[in-house]
């Protein structure tokens, strides 16, 4: 996708941004209280007492802090626990997000989840499914996903808000100095991992079961599972895990490489440079410390960031995910070569118009990009010479950035004997098929989410229903049991390297079929073993 694409995907997004708070300030809106009783909305944590609120078939809890504030001296600092209160905290609104230039309810105060569960009791601890969302690490928050309706399906459903762009990716050598024994730059990536330390403190109060833990996210929330699948951190929090469209990181180190600590910490001084913050004393973090939360966040917006992944660069100051030699020790790429990811089974996939990373003025420099293979992938993008420039940037660099590597990620899991199932997301709906070619960069968020109107709204046709049930049963049955078969959904094999197959989420329904997209994939596999 060329950068001027960009405005089209954040305006798609901004649009889903608006649908499905929309659609979450409904369902809240239809909370009912419970009858007589015990109350199943008041649930003990290990911070003090907790009220939901009961709608339908689920009880929701939202807004509940599982750290301190990372403000003042907590900026840029490991998540602390949080603090006990007394009383009982009214857990009935979504927490505000962590501090991005998007126009929503935000705050640096922001590091809180949510829990859904089913509001009926169940004998045997229920099996729980942690989202951690999408955003390119600096935009994003829990209110734009309700999970009612995976949890009415009978699973428990969190979600957490985790700091973002500079607040949450930053590493300026001050802080080495201040706390050289503390983990430093990846904060968004460390509360992540301190909400799952929370579900496992805690989620058995709500009827869960600690044992049964499935992480799953989109975009950049895909790359936060890889990170915790290959984080030697974060093993023993989650026990399966779904990535959908996972980047920042991805699977192929060279797509969107790591930032090193080194290369993290000169971002962090010039940017603190560029606001009049000279040094690496204490006195530095002091004076960054001292700034509003809303200066920290200009010109950190997706699309400023997107734009300088296009130009090969960072934004100032934003650090992205950071090799700091801790939590993140090594590229995924490197781990799962090496078989040291924690083995677990895995549901992976892509869409077939999904978000590339890339640009390219014309069809010949487009080319050189695939090196000595350029004749080769001018035959297979553009065989009779008839393709727009834009349309091969969108199949090239999609292919690129998303699908190859979410299939090597496939590929390297099922080698290591990890139960893995390949996907890939092809399904439009209904009223956007004459415009659309295929699906876009999370698109298949509201049929996995089985909320098939956050997108489409009053249009939604009960094909768009058929899928979002499908498409969110194959989640919740892997959620629930380690394998996405059952209940007479169509068989979806185990991954198999050396057989061409996966499933697609297409028009007709979902298909077990060869990869429409395999001779494409494995030219950039044999790009990607070239050294391009």
């Amino acid at each position: 996708m060329a950068p001027e694409g960009i405005h089209k995907v954040t305006m798609r997004g901004a649009c889903r941004f608006t649908r499905l708070t929309a659609l979450a300030l409904a369902i809240a809106g239809r909370a009912v209280a419970q009858p007589g009783g015990a109350d199943p909305t008041v649930v003990e944590v290990d911070s003090g007492t907790v009220r939901g609120m009961a709608f339908g078939d689920v009880i929701s809890f939202r807004g509940i802090p599982y750290a301190e504030p990372p403000t003042g001296p907590l900026r840029w600092r490991p998540p602390q626990p949080a603090k006990a209160w007394r009383g009982v905290f009214a857990a009935t609104e979504f927490g505000p997000s962590c501090m991005q230039p998007d126009k929503v309810p935000k705050s640096e105060d922001c590091l809180t989840l949510n829990v859904w569960r089913p509001a009926v009791t169940s004998a045997k601890p229920r099996a729980v499914m942690v989202w951690i969302h999408g955003g390119a690490l600096v935009h994003g928050g829990t209110a734009l996903y309700p999970g009612d309706a995976l949890a009415k399906q009978g699973i428990i459903i969190v979600s957490m808000n985790y700091r973002l762009g500079r607040l949450g990716f930053f590493a300026h050598p001050a802080l080495a100095v201040e706390a050289p024994d503390d983990l430093r730059g990846n904060y968004g990536y460390m509360d992540q991992r301190a909400a799952l330390q929370w579900v496992q403190r805690n989620i058995a109060a709500f009827g869960g079961d600690p044992k049964a833990v499935t992480i799953f996210g989109e975009s950049a929330g895909g790359g936060s599972v890889m990170v915790h699948l290959t984080s030697p951190l974060s093993r023993g929090l989650f026990q399966r895990a779904i990535l959908q469209s996972p980047a920042i990181p991805t699977a192929r180190a060279k797509v969107i490489p790591l930032t090193e600590l080194a290369d993290a910490e000169k971002l962090a001084v010039a940017y603190a440079a560029s606001l009049g913050v000279m040094g690496e004393s204490p006195e530095v973090l002091k004076a960054l410390r001292a700034l509003p939360a809303s200066r920290l966040v200009e010109e950190a917006s997706t699309r400023a960031v997107i734009a300088k992944l296009f130009a090969g660069a960072s934004a100032i100051g934003v650090g992205g995910a950071i090799r700091d030699g801790k939590l993140v020790v090594e590229a995924p790429e490197s781990a799962l070569a090496a078989g040291r990811q924690t083995m677990v089974p895995v549901v992976v996939g892509a869409n077939d118009r999904d978000l590339g990373i890339g640009n390219a003025r014309s069809k010949d420099v487009l080319f050189q990009t695939f090196g000595s293979s350029a004749a080769q992938a001018r035959r297979l993008y553009d065989p009779h010479g008839d393709q727009t420039l834009e349309e091969l940037k969108q199949q090239a660099f999609a292919d690129k950035t998303m699908l190859e590597p979410a299939r090597h990620l496939a590929d390297e899991m099922a080698r290591a004997g990890q139960p893995t199932w390949l996907y890939r997301f092809s399904y439009v709906a209904e009223s956007d098929r004459a415009s659309a070619k295929g699906t876009l960069h999370g698109f298949e968020i509201p049929y996995t989410f089985d909320l098939p109107s956050a997108f489409v709204g009053d249009p939604v046709t009960p094909a768009d229903k058929a899928m979002a049930d499908l498409a969110s049963a194959y989640w919740v049955a892997f959620g629930q049991t380690g394998d996405p078969n059952g209940d007479g959904r169509p068989k979806w094999s185990r991954h198999d390297p050396s057989v061409d197959r996966l499933m697609n989420f297409t028009n007709a329904g979902a298909v077990e079929e060869p990869d429409p997209a395999k001779a494409r994939l494995d030219l950039w596999k044999a790009v990607w073993g070239h050294g391009h």
